[in-house]
């Protein structure tokens, strides 16, 4: 990983850590991701998976393997560009516990 990267993603941390103030989750997650840009440029959603993934780890969740689903989505945000992450546990992969729907949201990484 590059010297940028690594700040990056260094950033990120530090973000999840101020906003996350619980241990980490160790359920199956849905994780929905909403990438604000500051531009209209192509941007392909690929390129910027992982290093946010790998960034809660250890915060929001112990290992990233726990994403069972996993929904990107890209818009636009001139004035504050960012990340809005959403999680919530998976229940629907296991039909023999109750469907409870713990969701949380983090702010802007």
């Amino acid at each position: 990983m590059t010297a940028e990267g690594k700040a990056l993603k260094e950033g990120y941390q530090w973000e999840a850590k101020a906003q996350w103030r619980r241990p980490p989750l160790k359920d199956e997650l849905s994780v929905s991701v909403c990438f604000f840009f500051g531009t209209k440029r192509k941007a392909d959603l690929d390129n910027f998976n992982k290093l946010w993934a790998d960034s809660l780890t250890g915060i929001v969740y112990e290992d990233d393997s726990q994403i069972a689903e996993l929904h990107l989505y890209r818009a636009y945000d001139k004035q504050k560009p960012r990340i809005e992450i959403t999680v919530s546990s998976h229940a629907s992969l296991r039909p023999q516990k109750a469907a409870v729907q713990k969701q949380s949201r983090l702010g802007a990484l």
